[in-house]
């Protein structure tokens, strides 16, 4: 591998710090996937249901005005399409 050098103002050096560093944090990243998808299965075989902790996730990281105005349009689309 050649060494890496600086051209039309990019350092090679500082490229390649900065790719490393994103890959490991896509390394981390894909373990912190792994952990979720154990505490998910975990979940499942202790009999709660899912998809409707996923929702839940979901929904505490929007803030109350934000979900407020999600659950109301939700609302109002299933009254237009007879779902209520």
């Amino acid at each position: 591998m050649t060494q890496p050098t600086n051209i039309a103002g990019v350092s090679g050096e500082r490229v390649i710090q900065l790719i490393e560093r994103i890959e490991r944090l896509e390394e981390e990243k894909s373990g912190l996937a792994d952990d979720i998808r154990d505490v998910y299965a975990e979940a499942k075989s202790a009999g709660f249901d899912t998809k409707t902790m996923r929702q839940i996730v979901k929904l505490r990281k929007l803030d109350r005005q934000k979900r407020e105005e999600e659950e109301m349009l939700l609302e109002t689309y299933k009254i237009a399409v007879g779902m209520e």
